[in-house]
This record gives C-alpha cells, structure tokens and sequence, in this order.
C-alpha cells in the first residue's frame, strides 16, 4: 500500500486555453503511463485531483486504465503553490491513492515526505509520471519506492 503522486499531464498554453487543458502530447503520455502502471496492477483506490482543468483531465485518464474503487475526486491544498506541510501531515501509505497536482507543490511534498522539508529537491517530477512513496518497513519513514515516468533522457 503507498501513495502515488502525479505532475499532470502536459498542458496547452494560456493564449489557446485559457483553462489551460491538455495538449496532444499530454493525452498520449497520460494514456502511456496509466497503460504501464494499470498493465503492473498499481492498485489505486482514489485519485484526487486539484480541480484544474489539467489536473482533472489527466486524474481521468489514470481512473480510465486504474478503475479506483473509490472514484476520483477534487481536493484542497495541493494547488500549485500550497503549503505542503498541511497536505503531507495528513497523508496516510495505506490509502492507495493517486494524487495528482502541480509545481512546485508535487515536488516540494515529496521533499517534505522524504527529507523533513520542503526546500530539499528529493526527486525531480516529469509531466504524466508516477512516483509512488510508502513508508519503510524497518523505520516507518517515507522513502520513494519507484517512479515511472514518460521521457528517460
């Protein structure tokens, strides 16, 4: 059981959407990367999403591949420049939930989950990848089990 944390998808620029909804691209890397992890069984129970057109759109297409028990749904404090503190205190490794958001807010709660703060870069997040996080058996601290992104450079 862990937790799964996602950059949405790419997304278009303001001057064509103003809700700045998904490109083509974003759409193809979300499908891919939901097809891998749904192909490993990644057992998703929730996701929730930020409410951002992006956020939202990419949420869907995981639920689409990963079928949540639980839905998907919008929740607070994850839009992009929340305080990571709050959101992170609460979270649970037994919720098999996705949460997908936006930077910096994914990247500096991983740094919090991992490292004690939010300012200490621990991973380094690409549009429509996974990272998942669960608690380390021995010590019960956060560590970053896999990741599962759509570019290896």
């Amino acid at each position: 059981m862990a937790i799964y944390l996602v950059q949405h998808a790419e997304c278009l620029p303001k001057d064509q959407d103003p809700q700045k909804g998904l490109s083509d691209l974003g759409t193809a890397n979300a499908t891919r990367i939901a097809e891998v992890a749904a192909g490993y069984e990644v057992p998703v129970k929730k996701i929730l999403h930020s409410g951002k057109k992006r956020a939202h759109q990419t949420a869907e297409i995981f639920a689409g591949r990963l079928a949540p028990s639980d839905g998907v749904a919008t929740t607070a404090g994850i839009k992009p420049l929340d305080d990571v503190v709050p959101f992170g205190d609460q979270l649970e490794s037994d919720a098999d939930v996705m949460i997908v958001g936006h930077l910096p807010f994914m990247e500096r709660l991983t740094a919090y989950l991992i490292t004690g703060s939010p300012e200490k870069t621990a991973f380094k997040f690409q549009n429509a990848g996974i990272v998942c996080l669960d608690r380390h058996p021995d010590s019960g601290s956060w560590v970053i089990k896999w990741g599962l992104m759509p570019n290896i450079p």
